[in-house]
């Protein structure tokens, strides 16, 4: 993997607010409500045994992925750190500490997904970000994020420049014609039994 230069987006999320995202992200019931989302988009997914997550903090993803897919391969990136070292105990994991915009040559999964992380990447980086899920994956490619049906930008925790919403897989799709969506779903932050952050998932294969 050769690492590019880093845009303000990567480095805030390397240094100290990455580190401190950590805690927060640190919740069992934060748990349930992945491993209930996952467990609707798997569903349409059939023959996955790998899977690449971009952008995987301490992991909570590939642990809810690996109770729905325990025979899976699991591989994961990640440019904190700290977040990386916890990543990287995992059982059976492979992970590399390094950006989604760093250039790879690894082989190619059955899914590959990001989840919260398109959103704080440069939007001039984006193309590269989605050549980087589209390339590695064989099938499967995922994104759950904030949707929005056009490009805009939000403060974040009272930063500028780090938080942007639009429709990422509309993007893909455009970008890739032979993309073609199988499902999508919403998470709403309220839910009573699994909420999440207001996430809109999309699944498409390669056809």
């Amino acid at each position: 993997m050769q690492e590019t230069k880093r845009t303000p987006q990567e480095e805030f999320w390397a240094g100290e607010f990455g580190n401190h995202y950590i805690d927060r992200n640190k919740n069992s019931g934060l748990q349930s409500s992945k491993v209930a989302m996952f467990s609707r988009i798997v569903e349409h997914a059939p023959g996955v045994s790998s899977v690449l997550e971009l952008g995987a903090n301490i992991g909570l993803n590939i642990v809810a992925l690996k109770c729905l897919l325990p025979a899976a391969q699991f591989h994961a990136v990640e440019i904190n750190q700290v977040a990386f070292g916890q990543l990287s105990e995992i059982p059976n994991i492979r992970a590399e500490l390094g950006s989604l915009l760093d250039k790879h040559t690894g082989q190619k999964v059955d899914l590959s997904f990001t989840c919260g992380v398109l959103i704080h990447v440069n939007p001039d980086r984006l193309v590269e970000a989605y050549a980087r899920l589209y390339e590695s994956s064989r099938r499967y490619v995922l994104v759950a994020e904030y949707y929005n049906q056009n490009p805009v930008e939000l403060s974040y925790r009272g930063h500028t420049g780090k938080l942007f919403k639009r429709d990422f897989a509309g993007d893909l799709m455009q970008k890739y014609p032979d993309l073609k969506l199988i499902d999508y779903g919403f998470v709403y932050r309220n839910d009573p039994m699994f909420p999440l952050d207001d996430l809109t998932w999309f699944l498409m294969e390669k056809r």
